[in-house]
């Protein structure tokens, strides 16, 4: 009897320990999968194997867990992209525009836009936390992108907003099936 309390325990201790950092990519995994739809905390305690108390315990409550849930989202997002587009720098802003669009195109990225359209729709109907989940995502990826622009760009902090605009226009054309528009857009404006 001893011997078997004593596998049980050893099995116990030897269960890696929770924490924020090992439960963001189990939860970033369901919110892809099923949307912030699914964001609640029982089937984000559910996706992670834990409860939404050790959730709440580990977040504080359920809105900084989105927070950091997003902001983890973004930087996956983002290393997507780098991985997607590689370490070179585009030449010009027009190529720099064109790998991203092509890059945020691919079935891998998908999830991550639905995503972002939910914050973004959240985000105009006033749903608390959702503005500032869109501040910080917009906030990491104009730094990311100012990081893309080409070597030369006399001005990198303007052109990251300029192609920032229109990138979310661009997507946001082709989300509701109008990416002829984006196109013929941005080819009148020599892009």
């Amino acid at each position: 009897m001893a011997e078997g309390k004593h596998k049980r325990r050893a099995s116990v201790l030897a269960k890696p320990r929770m924490s924020r950092d090992s439960l963001l990519p189990l939860l970033a995994k369901h919110v892809l999968k099923n949307g912030l739809q699914g964001a609640s905390l029982r089937p984000l305690a559910k996706a992670a194997g834990t409860s939404d108390r050790m959730l709440i315990y580990h977040f504080g409550n359920k809105q900084k867990l989105l927070a950091d849930l997003v902001g983890y989202l973004t930087d996956q997002y983002a290393a997507s992209l780098d991985a997607t587009i590689g370490n070179r720098r585009a030449v010009t802003r027009k190529a720099c525009l064109a790998r991203i669009l092509s890059a945020s195109r691919k079935p891998s990225m998908q999830p991550f836009m639905v995503v972002w359209w939910e914050i973004v729709a959240g985000a105009a109907r006033g749903t608390p936390g959702y503005r500032d989940a869109a501040q910080r995502v917009m906030t990491q990826l104009l730094d990311w992108l100012e990081n893309e622009m080409p070597a030369d760009d006399p001005d990198p902090h303007g052109g990251a907003r300029y192609l920032l605009t229109l990138i979310e226009g661009s997507q946001m054309l082709a989300v509701v099936g109008q990416q002829g528009i984006a196109q013929d857009g941005l080819a009148a404006a020599g892009l």
